[in-house]
């Protein structure tokens, strides 16, 4: 079964080492970096004799920094063992790291 969503912004802000991570963050409002945005990507369900055993959802989490040696998505990974590194990309000279995270 899927863990509540605010044990994960818990363990995503005690990573980053303050509250600026943001659930769907809002277009309006101004990010202070180092930031962290995660979304629900999707829900995965496990099947065992033919039924839902067991479903966890999916989470594609943003660590966006303007340091390029910044190592929370390591951090993440280390903490979190069903996450996984997706990509890494720069825009607007921040560095964004893209992480899939099952929780």
């Amino acid at each position: 079964m899927s863990r509540p969503r605010v044990d994960l912004q818990t363990i995503l802000e005690t990573i980053l080492g303050s509250k600026q991570v943001y659930f769907q963050r809002p277009a309006s409002q101004k990010l202070v970096y180092p930031a962290i945005i995660y979304s629900l990507s999707d829900k995965v369900p496990e099947y065992a004799d033919n039924k839902k055993y067991i479903s966890m959802n999916r989470y594609q989490v943003k660590v966006i920094s303007q340091d390029s040696t910044n190592t929370f998505a390591d951090d993440i990974l280390e903490e979190l063992p069903f996450s996984s590194f997706d990509r890494r990309y720069v825009a607007d000279n921040l560095y964004h790291d893209v992480l899939d995270v099952y929780f």
